[in-house]
């Protein structure tokens, strides 16, 4: 028997989106106020779906505490209320679109839950804009 649980977060973050190789003028075009000189930030929400087998045992998926403790160790710590392009060492060169956040996270949960499960992360942006990356 497979079930999914999945367990929310938050945090909140400054970016800003630019291509280097653009000119200004590109950049503007293309991000608009994404591209504002001095960043912008989100309050971002984050949903953490992990599917597996239930085990008889304990009747679990996964420990939800245990999963908590890693989106704090891997997410929360390294992101919230930090500047993603000038604080972070994962987007350095990536650019910290809401598909590049949930892609950089999804694979930090990959490397610390075993490969049984299978990973989904939901990011919601804003309440209208949502990323989901599940690995594939």
């Amino acid at each position: 028997m497979k079930a999914t649980v999945i367990r929310k977060t938050h945090f909140n973050c400054a970016h800003r989106l630019n291509v280097a190789e653009w000119s200004k003028e590109q950049n503007k075009e293309y991000f608009g106020l994404c591209n504002n000189d001095n960043y912008h930030g989100h309050n971002y929400d984050l949903e953490v779906s992990v599917k597996g087998e239930i085990d008889p045992l304990t009747g679990y998926v996964y420990d939800l505490g245990k999963l908590q403790t890693i989106l704090n160790e891997e997410v929360i710590s390294k992101f919230d209320h930090k500047n993603l392009n000038l604080d972070t060492e994962e987007f350095a060169t990536l650019n910290p679109s809401a598909e590049n956040i949930a892609y950089v996270i999804w694979n930090k949960l990959r490397d610390r839950i075993a490969e049984q499960f299978e990973i989904t992360v939901k990011l919601y942006e804003t309440e209208r804009n949502i990323v989901i990356f599940d690995g594939k």
